[in-house]
């Protein structure tokens, strides 16, 4: 079973979470390394003032052969997974990610960290509130796949 975990570059709990999962023998794709030797995609290779970009600077970035790669290794392993873990809090790539993984009809758990309400979140399969939870119910999912 193949592992989308998403989050973000600010989220402090994250490589707990990846380390937890490959932990338990699963195959995960972590952003912040998505190979050996690769500290993933920052904004930051493609220009300085990246945070006050106009939204037409935006837009240009978006095709740059950086950002091109960066998406590119998010897109494939977010394709390739079984499961997507959005792991709270977090921004609006994370919850693409998930949006994109639930209309793939992938498996989807959130990982609550705080009391976040959000009424869509139903959407999700399944809805933890400890990294000990999420074990619990791969265990199950990867069970019932019979992987």
């Amino acid at each position: 079973m193949y592992i989308y975990v998403a989050s973000s570059w600010r989220n402090e709990v994250q490589p707990e979470v990846v380390a937890a999962l490959r932990g338990a023998d699963y195959e995960v794709y972590d952003f912040r390394h998505p190979a050996t030797g690769d500290d993933g995609f920052h904004w930051s290779e493609i220009g300085s003032g990246w945070e006050s970009w106009t939204p037409d600077e935006f837009i240009s970035a978006l095709s740059h052969p950086i950002a091109d790669r960066g998406f590119g290794n998010d897109m494939m392993a977010l394709e390739r997974s079984d499961v997507v873990v959005l792991v709270m809090p977090c921004g609006r790539s994370a919850h693409l990610e998930l949006g994109y993984a639930i209309g793939a009809k992938k498996t989807s758990i959130l990982l609550l960290s705080q009391s976040e309400p959000e009424l869509m979140y139903k959407m999700a399969d399944y809805i933890c509130t400890s990294l000990e939870e999420v074990l619990e119910v791969l265990g199950r999912v990867s069970t019932a796949a019979g992987s």
